[in-house]
């Protein structure tokens, strides 16, 4: 399956929750599927933090040949006959307002002074990003959506979703994800983000200007991510306490041995394994971008404004839900889940849940886990598609 990537402009600026007005700006999405005489058959996927609208899927180049190595992030999720069926849905996936992969951010150019927005670009959040989303929509003549899905952070543009359009969206799909962030997640953004401001190369987060790239800070901060995503088992498994691999000489092994104590130089495979993570990160991701979108997950909150009572925020939503969880996902764990399907129940919403005992941690929504892509198979085929096909 061929895509290409659509850029939409927008000439009339978005008021932020912040108070803050982003002028004209662009979307960047893409689209799989056909769009049914009736318009129902549309789903909305948004993507997670270092994601972008290119979840399925090759590119292809000049001459048309498809692109190595270029499938969609959620590729083993949708497209013709998978779990979510592009032969049945349109799907269509944004690429969110601060991202470094095409639509409006940091890296572009303010219109106010010429130069690229850097730090100077505004606070957006997860209710933006979904009433930028709406706005696209709008120009595709979507009303209702027959769905809107995600995992972790596109999770919570979901139920945001929900809750700011509950009569655009018949269902709901929520994988790995919560209603806010605990301390400890908050804390962790945090780290992440010091490694960044404090890169010398940082600039005040004008290094484009400058002539410069946090490289340092980003590829801790990936570090740091990275560590989160995954389990303990998973790493031990995978890593272990197994050390990078030395000449067979014993005087060798001696010398090389002394060489790394002395220079804090890689020893074990999962520093190595972190390091190449960070390395490749910091090539392709941009640092402002990294803060704008950890800071929006750190803000995403909708029981805040109801005294921090969950059930009182989820009032107003009126789609039917399928929440889906992952037993040794202790970022996103199985409890935030249910915190969200405790609160459905108390609103009488129509609420499905899963609760897969995978070993992956947090990553284990973009893998192959078949009792997961099953569970997401039978939701569309068995409940959403019939109400389209209604």
């Amino acid at each position: 399956m061929i895509v290409t990537p659509q850029t939409q402009h927008f000439a009339e600026p978005l008021v932020l929750k912040s108070g803050a007005v982003l002028p004209a700006y662009d979307l960047v999405y893409e689209t799989y599927g056909q769009l049914n005489a009736g318009r129902s058959n549309a789903v909305l996927v948004c993507h997670a933090l270092n994601a972008s609208h290119h979840v399925a899927g090759l590119h292809a180049d000049a001459n048309g040949d498809p692109v190595a190595r270029s499938e969609g992030w959620w590729d083993n999720m949708i497209g013709p006959g998978k779990p979510l069926d592009t032969s049945r849905f349109f799907v269509i996936a944004v690429n969110n307002l601060g991202s470094c992969f095409g639509s409006t951010g940091p890296t572009h150019t303010n219109p106010a002074t010429g130069q690229p927005w850097g730090a100077d670009f505004p606070v957006v959040t997860v209710e933006d990003w979904v009433n930028a989303q709406a706005r696209l929509l709008d120009l595709l003549n979507v009303q209702v959506l027959a769905a809107v899905m995600g995992g972790s952070l596109g999770g919570m543009q979901t139920l945001s979703w929900t809750l700011q359009y509950p009569d655009r969206v018949r269902h709901a799909v929520v994988i790995a994800s919560a209603p806010n962030l605990t301390a400890e997640n908050i804390a962790f953004n945090e780290v992440a983000r010091r490694a960044i401001v404090t890169d010398p190369d940082f600039c005040e987060g004008h290094y484009l200007r400058e002539g410069t790239l946090p490289r340092r800070g980003l590829r801790i901060a990936r570090m740091i991510g990275h560590i989160t995503y995954l389990s303990d088992d998973v790493m031990n498994a995978k890593f272990g306490r197994s050390l990078r691999a030395r000449d067979d000489t014993e005087a060798v092994q001696a010398a090389e041995l002394a060489y790394r104590y002395t220079t804090q130089d890689v020893e074990f495979q999962i520093e190595s394994y972190l390091r190449y993570q960070g390395d490749k990160f910091s090539e392709y991701f941009d640092a402002n971008t990294y803060l704008l979108i950890t800071r929006a997950l750190d803000y995403f909150d909708p029981a805040r404004e109801h005294d921090g009572v969950l059930s009182d925020a989820l009032a107003r939503a009126k789609a039917k839900f399928l929440l889906i969880s992952f037993t040794t996902d202790w970022r996103f764990s199985p409890a935030r889940s249910r915190e969200i399907v405790k609160a459905l129940l108390e609103n009488r919403c129509d609420v499905s849940y899963a609760e897969i005992d995978a070993p992956h941690g947090h990553d284990a929504f973009l893998l192959d886990d078949p009792r997961y892509l099953e569970a997401v198979r039978a939701y569309f085929e068995q409940t959403v598609a019939q109400e389209v096909a209604a």
